[in-house]
């Protein structure tokens, strides 16, 4: 979530659109305690106003009790008592979540967002939406064949009204880990809708796929930071240099090098230099070299 991408991070974007929203009043971040001191500082540096820490009743990843449970425990623990608005803060989305809100306000009911990801093999790792106009007519949470490649992407919107279907939905022992299972428990009892869109999602789950939400986002352009100094060496495209980084005598394509790491006499490919990492005289393809680590040819 806090991975930068152009001049801010992944869930910059998110909070950017609910922050001009003023039908938005609060916005909890929700997570666990490993983490919350994490997002509290970045919040107290941030711009935003709106966002407040909430922290789960849970420490440890073996702890959780998924994400329809953990929403149902945000609606006690904060006493939500209105409209809410669920958007994984992982996502990076390319519409504002204002005309979401629009579409769900209109609806009046259990909304989704649909993106077509276009190959149905990668659509076996999402929610199925099938859709008869806007309104939702089958939902198939991962399925092993599906029929099609519209799929759902992890941002909700729930009336005021069904709040209280997230504890019935968990007492009667259904499965608490992905939001795709309730809303097809949802789906075969009330109306839901799907506000779809054409342009750009990326869900951050992997390397890979954070570089193509880079890609995106510089549009086939490279940036290099001002505080960052690049000798010698040829910046291809959908390159993304943080501040403090120092390059030299290297070759760097489709890749990203973050604060203050150090490549020379590279040559890199489609990769992630993380921070404070020394990367001396070796090619490199489909990398990740993590934080504070020192790669050199005669090691």
């Amino acid at each position: 979530m806090l991975l930068p991408v152009g001049d801010g991070t992944v869930i910059d974007e998110i909070f950017a659109d609910l922050e001009a929203d003023d039908r938005v009043d609060e916005v909890f971040v929700s997570t666990n305690e490993r983490f919350a001191e994490e997002f509290d500082a970045y919040l107290a540096d941030s711009e935003f106003r709106k966002p407040t820490v909430s922290v789960e009743d849970t420490s440890e990843e073996s702890e959780k009790f998924g994400v329809v449970g953990a929403l149902a425990q945000l609606i006690e623990r904060e006493n939500v008592d209105d409209d809410l608005i669920v958007v994984a803060g992982d996502n990076l989305i390319s519409f504002d979540v204002a005309d979401f809100v629009d579409f769900f306000e209109e609806k009046g009911t259990p909304t989704l967002a649909a993106y077509d990801v276009g190959s149905r093999e990668r659509a076996k790792s999402y929610g199925l939406v099938q859709l008869d106009g806007d309104q939702v007519v089958n939902f198939q949470e991962k399925p092993d064949d599906p029929q099609s490649t519209l799929v759902s992407i992890a941002c909700y919107a729930f009336p005021r009204e069904t709040l209280p279907d997230f504890a019935e939905y968990l007492s009667d022992g259904n499965n608490p880990d992905e939001p795709g299972w309730f809303i097809q428990w949802l789906q075969s009892r009330q109306p839901v809708h799907a506000f779809t869109f054409d342009e750009a999602w990326f869900d951050i789950g992997t390397p890979e796929s954070y570089l193509d939400a880079v890609a995106w986002y510089l549009g086939g352009e490279s940036v290099v930071h001002p505080d960052a100094t690049v000798e010698n060496s040829e910046i291809g495209d959908d390159v993304y240099v943080l501040a403090g980084a120092e390059i030299t005598d290297s070759t760097i394509s489709e890749s990203v090098v973050f604060r203050n790491a150090r490549v020379h006499g590279a040559d890199v490919r489609r990769s992630i230099i993380d921070e404070e990492t020394v990367v001396d005289g070796l090619d490199l393809s489909g990398a990740l070299v993590g934080a504070h680590s020192r790669l050199t040819s005669d090691e």
